[in-house]
């Protein structure tokens, strides 16, 4: 199912997919992907006042959702296209998830991956069998490059998201949860492309049409609510978000068909609610997940219900060392865990010391320190110091900039 067909075919594709085609897949899928747990979290239940249960696809094989999409469209393909091959465009999940099942399948995989792609995940791709292409400087550049290899090589192209029988293998997910949770009063599922909402909100509103279904897409990508609101697909000026999984600027147009007759309703989150929820699921349950993979985490301070059973999509869990400390630091910040700022000295002996036993006063414990003398200003009369403490919230940091200007020291916060 490409990005050629008509709205009304789109709709026509909807409607006659049905809650059959979801359990054949499920059976499909057997043995393939994991049953990922769906495990009840206290803190998030406090911030959100409904019970909050948390499925866990970062633990899925391959470390994300993607695989079930990938490997259920693979399966359908007839002898004669296998023997064609497959190929699609990604620079994360989707890749693995085509190369793992394509591996599994007996199927020749062809990737295409912008030339920026992180090495760690062209080389986690190529370890699953495929072959990998970098070409361009993002995604788009791969996408048409991919495109045109397909014309002249005759592969089948494996649509990241809008493709049904993608968005049905997306949707097991919703027959697990309510496997779990027969009770579930509402899903939450992040939104990209549309794909695994789409999967979702159609799977579980066959099983149980009482359950709401809420998406949710970064304010910086939110290509689906835009879509929703026009009544047809528009590509965003741009997608820039630390989600970059769901960093699509526009949205399926068979995707768009499913959510606008499943979805109830789509919340957008900010960069810093997405940051904030990173740290909080590594602190309280000591896992981890991408950006893209806390989204509905980060929407559940936004909820209007109260006293429900929800359960919230922890989509994938691939992300490299220096992204996840870039972001935790970021986070760290915003809560006033991380306080930097700069202080004019004068250049004179003890000033130093006198600095330390006020932030030692202050329970402020110094994690770097930068004095240098050959910094000077105001005709080389002061220094300038420069200081990142560990703090404990708004609060103590107010103490500690209230502490050292009762003590003659003015303060420059730099964040």
């Amino acid at each position: 199912m490409g990005e050629e067909q008509t709205e009304q075919t789109d709709e026509n594709v909807v409607a006659s997919t049905g809650i059959s085609d979801i359990y054949a897949a499920a059976k499909q899928l057997e043995g393939i992907v994991r049953k990922t747990p769906l495990i009840y979290s206290d803190f998030f239940s406090d911030i959100s006042g409904n019970a909050t249960y948390l499925k866990l696809e970062n633990l899925q094989t391959t470390g994300a959702f993607k695989l079930r999409g990938a490997y259920n469209r693979i399966s359908m393909l007839t002898d004669e296209e296998k023997a064609r091959g497959v190929i699609t465009a990604s620079a994360g999940n989707h890749a693995q998830g085509v190369a793992y099942a394509a591996q599994k399948l007996g199927v020749r995989a062809v990737i295409c991956m912008p030339a920026t792609t992180p090495i760690l995940k062209v080389e986690a791709t190529r370890a699953l069998g495929a072959a990998v292409i970098l070409h361009g400087n993002g995604f788009d550049d791969a996408y048409t490059h991919s495109l045109e290899l397909q014309k002249k090589n005759g592969y089948v192209y494996i649509h990241p998201f809008n493709d049904r029988d993608v968005i049905v293998g997306q949707g097991t997910i919703a027959l697990e949860v309510i496997d779990a949770l027969k009770d579930v009063d509402a899903i939450l599922v992040p939104i990209g492309g549309g794909g695994l909402a789409s999967g979702i909100s159609f799977a579980a509103k066959l099983v149980n049409p009482q359950i709401k279904i809420i998406g949710v897409e970064p304010e910086n990508a939110a290509c689906m609510k835009a879509a929703l609101s026009y009544g047809r697909t528009i590509t965003l000026p741009s997608a820039d978000t630390v989600a970059d999984g769901c960093a699509v600027r526009t949205a399926g147009k068979l995707t768009l068909a499913f959510c606008r007759r499943y979805l109830d309703e789509i919340i957008t989150v900010s960069e810093m609610d997405i940051m904030s929820a990173l740290l909080s699921l590594i602190e309280k349950h000591k896992l981890i997940a991408e950006g893209a993979g806390v989204l509905s985490l980060a929407a559940l301070g936004k909820l209007h219900m109260k006293g429900k059973k929800v359960a919230v999509l922890i989509s994938g869990g691939n992300i490299d060392i220096s992204t996840i400390s870039a972001l935790i630091s970021k986070a760290l910040i915003s809560r006033g865990r991380v306080f930097r700022f700069s202080v004019q000295l004068p250049d004179k002996p003890g000033q130093l010391l006198t600095v330390a036993q006020i932030l030692t006063d202050q329970d402020a414990n110094v994690i770097r320190l930068d004095h240098d003398q050959t910094m000077v200003t105001d005709s080389f009369q002061k220094v300038q110091l420069t200081v990142t403490v560990e703090a404990h919230g708004q609060e103590h940091i107010d103490r500690i900039v209230r502490a050292l200007s009762e003590n003659g020291f003015e303060i420059n916060k730099i964040y």
